[in-house]
């Protein structure tokens, strides 16, 4: 079977890791037509991750249904897909869910915590261990199926401490723990005498009178839940941080877009009603929020939905900070500010269509607009936020605004234009030439000078050394 390396970027044929080629098989006609990866469970055992993990990868990417048949090893992707495109899809599953970010090794295994909803790295090579810094649709899957923990994998003090713990539990008192493990099956909470007052010999006799004894209940026997109550996940996602709050992954995820708006819609109404929005740190929040979502650039629609009234000019100075952090060098999110701002001056129209030129100027000096992005609003009239007849006056009053913006690039054409004609007059082949034309120019006196104090000294030396003159 042939193998390639594991980080197919590593071109080193004695590279140690290595995996098969991905063999895919097309069965089905029609509608009906899938992609049977044959050896999946061999390619997901040498990248060490569960087979079910890089299939579902490849229906996220390919937008497919996946099945998964364990008992034969069949893990089929729907559609016709051949199994070039597939190894290169793998190329990126491995990227993101197998090598080290520090080391790019593939020795790594993957930490879920279903209860926290945060999926780490650990690595084997290098000893780096954190949290996955990539954010894909497969991070939901993953959480929610984590990777079976096989005991041999961990070596055997993993099941002699189990065992020794419950060695020692039996040595120390047979009768009073067969009491307790009853008691806190049958769930009474009540103990009988002996149990109550047995200890074990490593404990001092004023900690058996001070403390009474709890019923022992084995590891395994115990119900952890988690409250998943609205507010319980609101008050866990406060204790996190902002960079983990933007890696944790939840249902959220699998939200339409418009419930996802709907929720951020919510979060930045609340903070508004409470006065919040002067603080960094609710910024900071926001951002995080949208940023999980997925809306980063609709969110200033939610924005000027919220924020901006009829008394604009104020509260455009008021939020500046604000909408800066969501508009700064992001195209699509300064157009969606532009279809919220149609919508404001629409909805209080006797007071707001004057002055659209001002209220232009505004967000275009606070940086939140860009030059271009207004330029390419003008160009054409749009009916998606507001009616074709509102957004045409809209785009009429803020003629003027535009005619400045178009006059103001022209000069700073012209400008440019000008300074290089001025450019030309430095080519490098006429420095050349003026310099060959100059260089006979200077010398020459100098050397003549030169050669006629050279003559003279000459003449002065002959006439010293003429013997017949003498």
């Amino acid at each position: 079977m042939a193998t390639v390396n594991v980080n197919r970027n590593v071109t080193d044929i004695f590279y140690r890791y290595k995996m098969p080629r991905i063999n895919a098989k097309v069965e089905g006609k029609g509608n009906g037509i899938k992609t049977v990866i044959v050896n999946m469970a061999e390619v997901a055992r040498a990248i060490g991750r569960p087979a079910t993990y890089p299939t579902k990868y490849f229906g996220c990417e390919l937008g497919a249904q996946t099945q998964f048949d364990y008992k034969n090893e069949r893990f089929i992707v729907n559609g016709s897909h051949d199994a070039t495109k597939l190894q290169d899809l793998l190329d990126g599953f491995i990227r993101k869910f197998v090598l080290c970010p520090e080391c790019d090794n593939p020795e790594t295994d993957l930490i879920v915590s279903s209860k926290k909803g945060t999926i780490s790295q650990g690595c084997k090579a290098c000893g780096f261990h954190g949290p996955l810094e990539v954010n894909h649709k497969v991070n939901t899957f993953i959480i929610k199926n984590p990777p079976n923990v096989n005991p041999a994998s961990q070596g055997a003090s993993l099941t002699e401490g189990k065992r020794s713990k419950r060695t020692k539990k039996g040595e120390n008192g047979d009768e009073s723990s067969g009491n307790l493990n009853v008691t806190a099956t049958n769930g009474t909470g009540a103990t009988n005498g002996d149990g109550g007052e047995a200890t074990n010999g490593d404990e001092s006799p004023n900690e058996s009178i001070s403390t009474p004894a709890t019923p022992a209940v084995d590891e395994d026997e115990v119900n952890w839940t988690v409250d998943t109550s609205e507010e319980a996940v609101r008050a866990r996602m406060q204790d996190l941080t902002d960079g983990a709050k933007n890696m944790t992954v939840s249902d959220d995820f699998d939200k339409t877009e418009k419930e996802r708006m709907d929720i951020f819609y919510e979060l930045v109404k609340r903070k508004r009603d409470a006065g919040e929005l002067d603080s960094v740190q609710v910024h900071k929040e926001l951002a995080t929020e949208a940023s999980r979502l997925d809306i980063q650039s609709k969110s200033t629609l939610v924005l000027a939905e919220l924020l901006l009234t009829a008394n604009i000019i104020q509260e455009g100075r008021k939020y500046r900070n604000l909408l800066l952090r969501f508009t700064h060098e992001d195209k699509k999110a300064q157009k969606y500010f532009m279809g919220g701002l149609e919508l404001i001056i629409a909805l209080h129209a006797d007071e707001l269509m004057p002055k659209v030129p001002g209220i232009l100027k505004l967000f275009y000096d606070s940086d939140i607009l860009d030059e271009k992005v207004i330029l390419d609003w003008s160009q054409k009239v749009s009916k998606k936020y507001v009616s074709k007849d509102v957004a045409a006056q809209i785009h009429e009053r803020a003629k003027p605004f535009i005619q400045w913006l178009q006059e103001a690039e022209e000069e700073e054409s012209s400008e440019e234009e000008d300074d290089s004609d001025v450019e030309i007059e430095y080519d490098d082949r006429a420095k050349v030439d003026s310099l060959r034309n100059k260089q006979p120019v200077k010398p020459e006196p100098k050397k003549a000078a030169a050669t006629a104090a050279a003559a003279q000294e000459d003449d002065e030396e002959g006439e010293d050394l003429n013997i017949d003159d003498i």
